[in-house]
């Protein structure tokens, strides 16, 4: 469920940081600087995901399960790449954004893989001279009524996960828009849509052991 405001007066810090559960804001007429201090104001220690695109802002705040299968997708990515031996960095939902193509948006996760070695040591980014993260992570439980990938395009993110409805989907951007494949760009060796099945079979059993398996489970996709 989407809750629309036309213009930011008509709201304020604590009804933002009071949206329900599962559900979201739209704010339109919202200029780079309000969304600037909204952000400053909300604060990191938040639940609440961001994303803005044009003077349109969307607040929205996941449920339990969006949030289960962002935590449970990104340690297992996280335990690909070791096995596989990448060098990797994390920043879960960072805020990316670029002031001069007035885009922002909070991931539910993203990744460094191929450009580690830039940004490796790092706690402040440019996009403007950083490049973007290199696989960003989107769980499509909580609704969303702002569409993301035209802003992670602006942004020049080269690969999007999207959990939605039981499976994951990949899509790389080409040109200006993203392609559905079924190969990842960070691991084109690993089927990576299994991940999904893979977690609701072990899910029962809880991370640790889902993760000891998951383990054995690459190696032997590359044995």
């Amino acid at each position: 469920m989407q809750l629309a405001l036309k213009h930011l007066a008509t709201t304020n810090t604590d009804i933002l940081l009071s949206v329900p559960v599962g559900k979201s804001v739209l704010l339109e007429n919202v200029d780079w600087q309000t969304f600037e201090k909204i952000l400053t104001q909300l604060g990191d220690h938040r639940a609440a995901r961001l994303a803005y695109d044009q003077g349109i802002l969307e607040i929205m705040a996941p449920l339990p399960e969006h949030e289960y299968y962002k935590e449970a997708v990104g340690v297992l990515v996280q335990d690909l790449a070791d096995v596989l031996d990448i060098d990797y960095e994390t920043l879960g939902s960072t805020t990316w954004k670029r002031p001069d193509l007035l885009a922002g948006v909070e991931p539910d996760n993203c990744f460094y893989f191929q450009h580690e070695s830039v940004i490796r040591g790092k706690l402040d980014f440019d996009l403007t001279q950083d490049p973007p993260p290199d696989l960003v992570l989107e769980i499509d439980i909580t609704s969303k009524s702002l569409d993301r990938m035209p802003i992670y395009a602006k942004l020049g993110v080269p690969e999007i996960w999207r959990y939605d409805k039981g499976q994951i989907k990949i899509y790389q951007l080409q040109g200006e828009a993203y392609v559905e494949t079924g190969i990842s760009l960070a691991f084109p060796m690993i089927p990576v849509q299994q991940i999904i099945p893979f977690i609701q079979q072990h899910r029962a059993a809880g991370k640790k052991a889902m993760r000891r398996a998951f383990r054995e489970w690459v190696r032997l996709q590359i044995a």
